[in-house]
């Protein structure tokens, strides 16, 4: 329901930012105040969704968690805590088959709808999205990340949904080799 509803905001807003609203602009004002119109808009609509419950408000839902995918080639795992000094911190790990995998962990910051995820022991730096029930890694990534995997593994694309909201659950996971994922 939630990627329908996005796709439909997403035309909404293609459509908001085609049209004028009836006026004619005629100079930079005129664009601007259509632009901040359409934003408004856009703006109201995002609201209804969250206030519906269709869209989740990421303002208002920390990262903190576990988030996990199964999948054919086995099972990618990304958990999410504060330390005591309040920082963030996450451990991840994906794999790709038969002793293809990817782990890594570091330190979290959020910004916007971002996580920025600082790899300890490694230059890698992924700035993820953060969708309230899922966190996606992008499609293309430094060359440092590739430290993170051995053989043919990448971290670019994989997506991490959310199974857990609990710092407990998060703090309690356990990675492919049986030991404990996150930091504690």
């Amino acid at each position: 329901m939630t990627e329908v509803f996005r796709a439909a905001l997403l035309m909404s807003l293609s459509l908001l930012a085609s049209c004028d609203g009836g006026a004619s602009p005629t100079g930079k004002g005129a664009t601007a105040g259509a632009a901040a119109e359409n934003a408004t808009a856009a703006s109201a609509l995002e609201a209804a969704a969250i206030d519906a419950g269709v869209v989740t408000d990421i303002r208002s839902t920390p990262p903190q968690g576990l988030y996990r995918n199964r999948h054919e080639a086995g099972r990618d795992s990304l958990c999410i805590v504060a330390n005591k000094e309040g920082q963030q911190e996450f451990a991840l790990e994906a794999a790709f088959g038969e002793n293809i995998e990817c782990s890594g962990h570091g330190t979290l910051r959020m910004t916007g709808d971002k996580l920025v995820m600082n790899f300890a022991r490694s230059a890698c730096l992924i700035v993820a999205t953060y969708e309230g029930d899922r966190v996606s890694i992008p499609g293309a990534l430094d060359l440092e990340c590739r430290t993170l995997c051995n053989q043919r593994g990448s971290l670019e694309g994989v997506t991490f949904a959310r199974v857990s909201r609990e710092e407990s659950v998060a703090r309690a996971a356990r990675g492919s080799a049986g030991r404990i994922l996150c930091p504690s």
